[in-house]
């Protein structure tokens, strides 16, 4: 887990849950339940933690980790980020791609035209969003692009191997 790159964030401890060790959770995944089949996780300096048991708890999760037996145990991992290994995400086969293996891709148009790197990926509730850093200079003076990740209508091509996302985009918009 030494490599930035094979760590992924799926959530975050939160604060102690009784005196018995237990901690709140703070899941990332699509389904908060979701983040209990990635194990085991990682917290703060690469400590690998195994979860005892957990259970839905009002709106939230709570779980028990083992060896954070006690209050004072669960407070010294509060707010430290849930990581997994990026190898602990399943396959999405060869249609489907995770948000991090976009970020750092280069876009270009159908053109040829650069329009720079994808600085990151969110969703807008209708589709995703890449943000793409312009290169410097960029001819149509854009510092940045907001393109959606729409495949077919915009999104016409994503080569893993060459780090490029081939779009039908206007580059001065």
């Amino acid at each position: 887990m030494s490599l930035a790159s094979d760590i992924v964030v799926v959530g975050k401890i939160g604060a102690p849950y009784g005196v018995k060790g237990w901690v709140k959770i703070n899941s990332y995944t699509q389904t908060p339940e979701g983040i209990f089949e990635y194990l085991p996780w990682f917290l703060g300096e690469e400590n690998k933690y195994q979860i005892d048991q957990w259970r839905t708890h009002g709106k939230g999760l709570v779980a028990k980790i083992v060896g954070v037996d006690n209050r004072d145990d669960a407070e010294r991992i509060k707010n430290l980020d849930i990581n997994i290994s990026a190898s602990q995400l399943p396959d999405l086969g060869d249609d489907g791609i995770y948000w991090r293996e976009l970020t750092g891709m280069k876009v270009v148009t159908t053109q040829g035209y650069d329009l720079g790197v994808v600085k990151e990926v969110f969703n807008t509730g209708a589709n995703d969003v890449v943000h793409v850093k312009a290169n410097v200079g960029d001819a149509f003076g854009q510092k940045e692009r907001l393109i959606p990740f729409v495949f077919d209508d915009v999104v016409q091509e994503v080569d893993r191997e060459a780090k490029v996302i081939k779009v039908d985009w206007d580059p001065g918009f």
